[in-house]
């Protein structure tokens, strides 16, 4: 038995996705024979460490801080081992512009995209850039925070009217936004734990529209098909690009990998790596674990067990 502090809550947008993440994480601990400590992540997280005194801590923490590097640069300072990637591999993963830089610079296919600061937009005039951006993008084309997770700020602008409120909402989220090409199909995710691949799942919105936020954390607003009915080969394919994904950012633990499978050109096109993908009822990795035959408990104790290395 060990002492493991769950980290969880905060100060971000996906505050509550966090507290149903670490609650379930906590029951999973609590069964597997732990002595748990629920931290609600503020101001006196230091303080609230080191009254624990955990032999690591378990990151529950979606969103800003939690998935930035912010925490996981705090516990290396303080010398608390803790559950998944370490800080720079979180800060890449996190700020979806340096992570598709980083895609197109390893040819991990990624839609083609531009991003702006807010500061660009009031200061240097990037507004008067908006129609050769949405000439190269052509419409529809998708508008979302750069460091927001969940769906959260995301818009989908079918033409140039859509884009100045698109931009209003994504900017009240985050200080950089990122344009990108729509990619119409299917939402597929793939998640790995310690690097290995685990059966893809699909998400298909039971209303037929975009796969937000409502759809993720909402029961019975989405079917999850796992494994995904896909050819062996697109399988395989999914595979390999999410591997390459986890080398390129330097994941550790555990990750998720969402994709686009094209309806016009059947390619895969990443959208974004998760260094700390959500554990709550309807979230993606715990069902690609179980159908890999990895219970809840399980998938808890082996990436607790890679934080502490034992």
């Amino acid at each position: 038995m060990s002492r493991v502090a769950v980290l969880e809550g905060g100060r971000s947008f996906e505050r509550q996705v966090s507290l149903r993440s670490g609650a379930r994480v906590k029951d999973a601990l609590e069964r597997l024979g732990h002595e748990v400590t629920g931290i609600d992540a503020g101001p006196d997280l230091v303080d609230a460490l080191r009254a624990a005194g955990p032999d690591a801590v378990f990151v529950a923490l979606h969103g800003s801080d939690g998935e930035d590097g912010t925490v996981q640069e705090l516990l290396d300072i303080l010398g608390i081992p803790y559950t998944g990637s370490g800080p720079a591999a979180c800060l890449r993963a996190a700020d979806k512009v340096v992570a598709k830089h980083a895609f197109r610079g390893a040819g991990i296919p990624t839609p083609d995209f531009y991003a702006f600061s807010e500061t660009a937009f009031k200061e240097l005039g990037a507004g008067r850039a908006l129609g050769a951006i949405e000439e190269r993008l052509s419409f529809p084309l998708v508008v979302k925070p750069a460091s927001q997770g969940s769906a959260l700020g995301l818009k989908v602008a079918g033409n140039g009217a859509d884009v100045p409120g698109a931009l209003l909402t994504a900017f009240s989220y985050d200080g950089k936004v990122l344009l990108e090409r729509h990619v119409p199909g299917r939402d597929l995710a793939v998640s790995l734990l310690d690097g290995e691949v685990l059966p893809v799942v699909e998400a298909v919105p039971v209303d037929g529209e975009a796969y937000d936020f409502e759809a993720r954390y909402a029961i019975g607003e989405t079917e999850f098909r796992c494994p995904a009915d896909l050819p062996a080969d697109l399988t395989a394919r999914a595979g390999e690009i999410a591997r390459a994904v986890w080398d390129e950012l330097g994941l550790e633990g555990f990750a998720r990998v969402d994709l686009m499978l094209d309806d016009v050109t059947g390619e895969l096109w990443v959208l974004e790596a998760n260094p700390v993908p959500g554990l709550t009822e309807t979230s993606l990795l715990p069902q690609a674990a179980e159908a890999a035959g990895i219970g809840f408990d399980v998938l808890v104790e082996r990436i607790l067990a890679r934080a502490t290395g034992s």
